[in-house]
């Protein structure tokens, strides 16, 4: 060709003029190859694909953390406890004590990831996993004790005498030869508190005995959100606990909390489109540092610390995300809040008949004047017929029984609670009643109220009616 250039074909089958020195040459294979790389970017239908499984998967199937975060010391306590049953055949007992969602079963997970990682522990050790919702009585807890042993062949038809009998006859079956040889037992009990409610607490009181005498190496560990789990035991079963308590007690911070929020939400480095993950990130940061989103973050840390009910939340803002919005919004997450936090009463309060949401802000007035002091239908009642005698045109004029009867139907859906220990003697009219709804949640009602006539709004928004 003219100029001495020679026509080259690369392999994108493109052909260009290659007329330049060499090192012209290598910066523009090294300009086309990166232009290739671009080009096998995803498409945003595709990465928000990819971002709803990564999200879900993290929210729904929850995985064990490295290392419990808040609680080294428990950890630390808990490890060496099983260690010693586990590692030297010492027998113990502990109860793991906190609110729901503090992290008990978490931190119990933990502990057994890293002792079953041992090579001796994880042929040995046998973890028996009870539940007080699902286990409750001792004959289907002992059935299950046999299945979680593979005990079932070795039991056959046996009958037994008592509970003890048959404990003894299976921990005796895991034995080895001697006695020193026997395999630990790890028993563990959720919802601890339940199983004080089996009859004489027959399996509380076996397994605590065995765990006490040296039968054979045996770990009792009760998981339960009662403080007060000890004063259901029965003096003999007291007797026989180790009287260890590991409480956990959320110590998390609002500046952890926000920190954990951001990390649940941040996509990883090795997400397939680099570009989009960034993005995407960037997007996460700044919607945590969004004044509106801290406030519904700190109304929901001030409620439950709740790990559980944060990923439910989280999951909620995240089923908004689609192509056409590829990002978590502010709004999102405002309204994935109200979803979480919608209040059941005030709920109730929409389905309500006119003459009972008249009731309601009657009682409302009641509270004003009385500084809430109880109240009955008798004053209620009166409170009501001021209002219609002021605006009779534009409510309907009721009769006393019809009156009575929205009374006790609000008293059905506990909108209002009966103060009076004993009833019997007292006439329906004159019975002290609480009103078990607040200022904001009448209101609330009120402007969702369908086709609420104006006058009663006024009335409600009047200071003494």
């Amino acid at each position: 060709m003219e100029g001495g250039g020679e026509l080259k074909r690369d392999t994108s089958t493109r052909f260009y003029l290659e007329s330049r020195p060499l090192s012209s040459r290598k910066k523009t294979v090294v300009t086309m190859s990166k232009r290739k790389v671009k080009e096998t970017h995803m498409t945003v239908g595709e990465c928000i694909s990819q971002v709803q499984v990564i999200l879900r998967e993290r929210f729904c199937h929850q995985r064990l953390p490295e290392k419990p975060v808040g609680m080294e010391s428990q950890h630390k306590h808990l490890l060496e406890l099983l260690r010693r049953t586990a590692v030297h055949g010492e027998s113990n007992s502990v109860l793991i004590v906190g609110p729901r969602g503090s992290g008990k079963t978490m931190l119990l997970n933990c502990v057994l990831r890293e002792l079953l990682e041992v090579k001796d522990v994880n042929k040995n050790v046998l973890p028996v996993h009870l539940n007080g919702l699902l286990q409750t009585d001792d004959r289907i807890a002992l059935k299950e004790i046999t299945r979680q042993l593979n005990l079932e062949n070795v039991v056959g038809d046996k009958v037994f005498g008592s509970f003890a009998e048959n404990l003894a006859f299976l921990l005796e079956a895991l034995k080895k030869g001697d006695r020193s040889s026997s395999r630990p037992v790890l028993f563990i009990l959720d919802e601890f508190d339940l199983f004080a409610h089996h009859k004489n607490q027959t399996l509380l009181y076996n397994l605590l005995d065995v765990s006490q005498s040296a039968q054979a190496p045996v770990a009792v560990i009760g998981l339960t959100c009662r403080l007060d789990v000890l004063e259901l035991l029965e003096k003999r079963v007291k007797s026989r606990f180790s009287h260890r308590q590991i409480h956990l007690l959320s110590s998390l911070s609002f500046r952890q909390y926000l920190d954990n929020v951001r990390s649940q939400l941040s996509l990883p480095q090795d997400f397939p489109d680099t570009k989009f993950c960034e993005e995407w990130n960037d997007g996460i940061k700044t919607l945590c540092e969004d004044q509106p989103v801290v406030d519904v973050l700190q109304r929901h840390y001030n409620s439950s610390k709740d790990f559980r009910s944060l990923h439910l939340l989280l999951m909620l803002a995240l089923s908004r995300v689609t192509a056409s919005k590829p990002a978590i919004k502010p709004t999102d997450l405002l309204e994935a809040s109200r979803v979480c936090m919608v209040d059941s009463k005030a709920n109730i309060l929409h389905g309500l008949s006119i003459l009972e949401l008249c009731l309601i802000i009657a009682m409302k007035h009641l509270n004003d004047i009385y500084d809430g002091e109880p109240f009955n239908f008798q004053m209620v009642h009166n409170e009501f017929k001021k209002f219609l005698q002021r605006k009779s045109h534009s409510i309907h004029n009721f009769d006393k029984p019809v009156v009575i009867k929205a009374f006790e139907h609000l008293q059905q859906l506990e909108l209002i609670k009966s103060m009076d220990g004993s009833t019997a003697k007292i006439q329906k009219e004159y019975q002290l009643m609480k009103l078990m709804l607040d200022h904001s949640q009448i209101m609330e009602a009120l402007q969702k109220y369908p086709q609420c006539p104006t006058d009663v709004r006024q009335w409600a928004l009047s200071a003494f009616g």
